[in-house]
């Protein structure tokens, strides 16, 4: 109960700092605007002021590899300070949950889920994104077999591309054009889009424009051959996906039953966890089964992984 009473008051003591931090935003904002001269005070919107924070959280390590990773999700419009507190209300809420429910030391896992959370769903995203990306690429390689083959040079056939394709193929593409635009090499703007989407496809993209763009050769016949071999491996991917989706799910029921079994032994004898906590037996007895779940489902994970 002490713990649950102390979760509330950081909670509490948190929202009166972001509070504060706010306010002092906007006196610093009125105040440059009327030392600079001008009459009519702009009121300060609630998007300026998420977007100065962002600039600000950027400058750090953690901003940085947040922004970094929002990108590669394609969740590059949300804003990276809103997501840390999106993470941290999260991980208040199943300390909560999970001090109350069960045992007040379990507050530690709630706080650590907070931020798994977060990196579970940027995971996801930045895994669904290349997914799409990979359906696209057969399209894509066609698109540029037809704009080479029409007498136009690589990073016109990219432009091109990039116009005639949807999202995500044709934000990367325009990247891409973009980055040879203003004078980067096409190397250097190919081997960004492979760090961006990492994948055996991507990468055989690249490697055979970079390799007809040195050497010459007939990209055009590569194109339409790679385009051929993706259609097959994408309806591989597909079916071998769909064999193994009971077995993922499994793995992610393996945890949840594990948390549910903690839940349902409390309801039915209130205090039976928070009794285990307090003795090297009990305390043993949940790190050996805490260990057992995470090592079954990570086993799961890596059986039923599939990087084809």
């Amino acid at each position: 109960m002490t713990l649950v009473l102390v979760l509330a008051l950081v909670f509490v003591a948190t929202v009166a700092f972001v509070a504060g931090v706010v306010e002092l935003t906007s006196v610093s904002t009125r105040r440059r605007t009327i030392l600079s001269g001008v009459a009519d005070e702009p009121v300060p919107t609630w998007q300026g002021r998420v977007a100065q924070w962002d600039r600000v959280f950027a400058r750090t390590k953690a901003g940085a590899w947040t922004q970094r990773q929002l990108l590669l999700a394609g969740e590059e419009r949300r804003s990276p300070v809103l997501v840390v507190a999106v993470a941290a209300g999260v991980g208040v809420v199943l300390a909560w949950i999970l001090a109350a429910g069960l045992a007040p030391v379990f507050a530690l896992a709630g706080l650590a889920g907070g931020v798994v959370a977060v990196r579970v769903w940027l995971a996801r995203a930045r895994d669904r994104r290349n997914e799409q990306f990979i359906a696209q690429m057969p399209e894509l390689a066609r698109v540029l077999s037809n704009a080479t083959s029409a007498g136009l040079s690589i990073a016109s056939a990219v432009a091109v591309a990039a116009e005639e394709l949807q999202a995500p193929a044709g934000v990367e593409l325009q990247r891409v054009a973009s980055r040879l635009r203003f004078g980067g090499s096409l190397e250097t703007a190919m081997r960004e889009l492979e760090g961006r989407l990492p994948s055996r496809e991507v990468s055989v993209l690249v490697s055979t424009l970079l390799v007809s763009a040195r050497s010459g050769g007939s990209l055009v016949t590569a194109l339409r051959d790679i385009a051929d071999t993706l259609d097959d491996r994408k309806e591989t991917r597909r079916e071998v996906k769909t064999t193994l989706a009971q077995a993922t799910v499994t793995g992610y029921a393996v945890i949840g039953m594990g948390v549910a079994i903690l839940f349902l032994l409390n309801t039915i004898q209130p205090g039976t966890v928070q009794a285990m906590t307090e003795s090297w037996a009990g305390r043993t007895a949940l790190v050996v089964a805490g260990g057992l779940f995470f090592a079954g489902f990570v086993a799961i994970r890596r059986m039923t992984r599939f990087d084809g």
